[in-house]
C-alpha cells in the first residue's frame, strides 16, 4: 500500500499546530489559510470561502471525467482544555476535543501523497469544511453549490472513533449517525408567594410533571423495533427560595434514524406538554429544531469504503449498529452518494472519549487515516 511513512512527522507537527490554535465553528480563519497555504505549494487548484471558511482542493490526473471528494470537519469546539499537553489550546474556552486536527492532516496527507504519486484517472476534490460542531457547515457548503462546482460521483468522510482500537475501520449501509432535533418548552404560570402555591399555577411543579411525561414518549409511543433517544437535559426557573416563578424553560435533544420515528416523536412532544399545560393551569410553547439529519450511508459506497479499507488496515468490518451522536456530513450525503467511516484511534483505558477536556487525537493512526483516503481515491478513480 502506499508509502507515506515519510509524511508523517510533518502532519504530527501541522496536526499539534492547529491543536495548539483552534478556531470554533465559522471562524477558522487561521486554519483555513494554512490549509489553503498547503494546498497551494503541493500545485493544487485551490478554492477558499465556500461555506464560510471551508476550502477545496482539486487535484485532476489523466483524461477522465470521474470524480470522489473527500472530506476533513476543521473547527474546533467552546469546552476548555485540560490535558496539560506542550501543545495545549492557547485560546481559552476553544479546543480540538474532536480530533478534527487529526482530520485535516490526514486529508492534506493524502492530498500530498496523491499530488506526488497520481496514480488515479480522474478528479478528486478535497473537502475542508466550517462548522461542523452544531452550525451546519456542510449545509452551507452544500447550499452554496459545492456539488455543482465540484461535481463527485461519490463523497467520503471518516472520523477518529475512540470506541474502536486504533487503525481499526468500521462503517455500515444505512444509518450510521443519528439525526438531531432540539427542544425548548416554556412553561408560564403567574408568579407568586412561594407560601400561596393556591393563588398561581405553579410552572415548577408543571415542568416536573412535563420531564416525567416526555420520558414516556419513546418508551410508550415508539414501535419497541425502533431506536430513538429524548433526554431533558436543562431546567431553568427560579431565582428565591420563596418565590414561585413565572417561567421554565425545559430543553432537551431528540435523536433518530427514521423520519417517521421523528415526526411521531415530534407529535407527541407537543401534545404531552399541551396536555400539561390544561392540567397544570399554565401555558407551554414548544420550540422544535431538526438541525442535522441522520447521516445514511450508500450501501454500494459503504461497501467500496470497506473494500478500501481492507488493503489499509488488518480490521475493516461492517458497524453492527449506527451511532446515536450524529454528524452534518448527512447533509453531503442528502446530495451525493457516499459513505461516512469511523477510524478506531483507541489507546485502550488512556482514550478519552469525544468531547472530552482530557481528550486527544492518536497521532499514531495518521498513516493509517492517510492510507486510507489515498486507497478511497485510487479504487474509485482506477486507471
Amino acid at each position: 500500500m502506499a508509502d507515506v511513512d515519510d509524511l508523517i512527522e510533518p502532519l504530527i507537527a501541522f496536526r499539534r499546530d492547529l491543536h495548539a490554535h483552534p478556531e470554533l465553528g465559522f471562524a477558522e480563519h487561521r486554519t483555513a489559510a494554512r490549509v489553503a497555504g498547503a494546498l497551494t505549494d503541493l500545485g493544487l487548484e485551490v478554492h477558499t470561502g465556500i461555506g464560510g471558511t471551508g476550502v477545496i482542493g482539486v487535484l485532476k490526473a489523466g483524461a477522465s471525467d470521474r470524480c470522489v471528494g473527500l472530506r476533513a470537519d476543521m473547527d474546533a469546539l467552546p469546552i476548555h482544555e485540560k490535558t496539560g499537553l506542550p501543545y495545549q489550546s492557547r485560546h481559552t474556552g476553544a479546543f480540538h476535543g474532536c480530533g478534527h486536527d487529526g482530520h485535516v492532516a490526514m486529508l492534506l496527507g493524502a492530498a500530498r501523497h496523491l499530488a506526488r504519486t497520481r496514480r488515479f484517472d480522474g478528479t478528486v476534490h478535497f473537502i475542508f469544511q466550517p462548522a461542523e460542531e452544531g452550525l451546519g457547515g456542510a449545509r452551507a457548503m452544500v447550499q452554496e453549490g459545492l456539488f455543482q462546482r465540484f461535481p463527485c460521483q461519490r463523497v467520503f468522510a471518516l472520523h477518529n472513533w475512540p470506541d474502536l482500537p486504533a487503525g481499526t475501520v468500521a462503517t455500515r449501509p444505512g444509518p450510521i449517525m443519528a439525526a438531531a432535533d432540539k427542544f425548548e418548552i416554556r412553561v408560564e404560570g403567574r408568579g407568586g408567594h412561594a407560601a400561596l402555591p393556591h393563588q398561581t399555577p405553579d410552572a415548577i411543579l408543571a415542568a416536573s410533571d412535563l420531564v416525567g411525561q416526555l420520558n414516556t414518549i419513546v418508551a410508550r409511543r415508539i414501535s419497541p423495533t425502533a431506536s430513538a433517544v429524548l433526554s431533558v437535559t436543562q431546567i431553568n426557573g427560579g431565582h428565591a427560595h420563596n418565590v414561585l416563578p413565572a417561567e421554565v424553560r425545559v430543553t432537551g435533544t431528540v435523536r433518530s434514524f427514521d423520519a417517521a420515528v421523528q415526526d411521531r416523536i415530534e407529535g407527541s412532544l407537543r401534545q404531552v406538554a399541551e396536555g400539561v399545560a390544561i392540567a397544570s393551569g399554565t401555558r407551554m410553547s414548544v420550540t422544535y429544531d431538526r438541525y442535522y439529519p441522520a447521516t445514511i450511508n450508500d450501501a454500494d459506497a459503504a461497501a467500496e469504503a470497506l473494500a478500501a479499507a481492507g488493503t489499509v488496515c488488518a480490521d475493516a468490518r461492517t458497524a453492527p449498529e449506527p451511532a446515536f451522536t450524529s454528524e452534518d456530513f448527512a447533509f453531503m450525503l442528502q446530495a451525493c452518494k457516499g459513505a461516512y467511516l469511523w477510524l478506531g484511534q483507541g489507546d485502550g483505558a488512556a482514550s478519552a472519549p469525544l468531547h472530552h477536556p482530557h481528550y486527544d487525537f492518536n497521532d499514531a493512526i495518521l498513516a493509517t487515516g492517510v492510507r486510507l483516503h489515498v486507497s478511497l481515491a485510487e479504487r474509485l478513480l482506477a486507471a
